[in-house]
């Protein structure tokens, strides 16, 4: 018999909640963590499963699936917390993949570690310095500056 699968990802913040429905949970949360589907979960970075939910027919599946997606994020929320009280990605704990990757900010801030050009206006400074200061003056502070 086949199975279907309703579910919700998160990112690493968890600022952000996806639910949507399947056949094979392990081949699409592999495919949500690596990126393979351009759009919403790619440009979040979801990638951390929270929830799940199995139905024996698809009808139910996603009949579940549009009532959660029409839910409060509160309600989501309680409905993990319930499930997962932790909310430990249980990719990792129930279906044996590895640890999702940083998020992608992390990332990109790490190219950057440590590179004096990057580091901003001084502590303490401000971005605008007087009421009258564009916006153009205040960037013009925060560009990277000269070697």
């Amino acid at each position: 018999m086949k199975s279907y699968y309703v579910y919700i990802m998160t990112n690493q913040g968890r600022t952000t909640l996806y639910t949507g429905v399947t056949n094979s949970l392990v081949r699409r949360v592999t495919q949500h963590r690596q990126g393979e589907t351009p759009g919403f979960t790619k440009r979040y970075n979801i990638n951390r499963l929270m929830y799940y939910e199995s139905f024996s027919d698809v009808r139910a599946a996603i009949a579940r699936e549009k009532q959660i997606k029409g839910w409060s994020r509160a309600k989501k929320d309680a409905l993990i917390g319930q499930a997962n009280p932790q909310w430990g990605d249980l990719a990792v704990t129930v279906l044996g993949l590895d640890a999702a990757s940083p998020a992608k900010w992390q990332e990109r801030g790490a190219w950057f570690a440590g590179d004096s050009r990057c580091d901003g206006p001084a502590k303490g400074e401000p971005l605008r310095q007087a009421k009258g200061d564009s916006l153009r003056q205040a960037q013009g502070r925060l560009s990277l500056r000269s070697e």
